[in-house]
């Protein structure tokens, strides 16, 4: 049975099976130290009973107003645990916090436009492509900006998608 729990420091040495994928963004270690003091009730993992990590997600709260939202800046699965809604589950959780503890009016995240089995996967959990950030990927390849409204948006005015392109530097947040 799988186990989702706070992610712990030490966890950064042992998520290699995670992170070496070529669709998983890697950061230096400060950038996850930051996260896990700022945001900890975001950083989950989640483990196998033999105690290997299966996937984690790390998002954060950001904006103002009706841009106030949680926002997924990583979630990923292992290779060998894919496909067991692994990540659903994490998404459903980081969703559960942005709104029941942040009162957030939507979740976002940035997939590579490339990726068409996450932006699928994303989709079915509900997220519709909200923009296009040009070059947002070390300015190699856009992303899309895709956004799930929550129940604090009932009228779902930030889904309303925008019909240009934008740049990484017109980005609010």
């Amino acid at each position: 049975m799988t186990t989702t729990r706070a992610f712990r420091c030490e966890d950064l040495f042992k998520f290699n099976n995670i992170n070496l994928d070529v669709l998983t963004e890697t950061y230096n270690t400060g950038f996850y130290y930051q996260y896990l003091a700022t945001w900890p009730e975001y950083f989950q993992v989640q483990q196998a009973p033999c105690g290997r990590l299966m996937g984690y997600i790390m998002g954060k709260a950001e904006g103002r107003g009706e841009l106030w939202h949680g926002h997924v800046t990583a979630v990923t699965v292992a290779p060998e645990y894919r496909r067991l809604g692994l990540a659903r589950q994490l998404m459903n959780s980081l969703e559960d916090i942005s709104e029941n503890v942040y009162n957030g009016f939507f979740v976002d995240l940035f997939v590579r436009q490339s990726n068409s089995l996450a932006i699928s996967m994303y989709k079915k959990f509900g997220y519709d492509v909200f923009r296009r950030v040009l070059g947002y990927y070390s300015g190699e390849e856009d992303a899309f900006d895709m956004r799930k409204a929550l129940p604090r948006d009932p009228d779902k005015k930030s889904m309303v998608p925008l019909k240009h392109p934008i740049t990484p530097d017109e980005l609010e947040w």
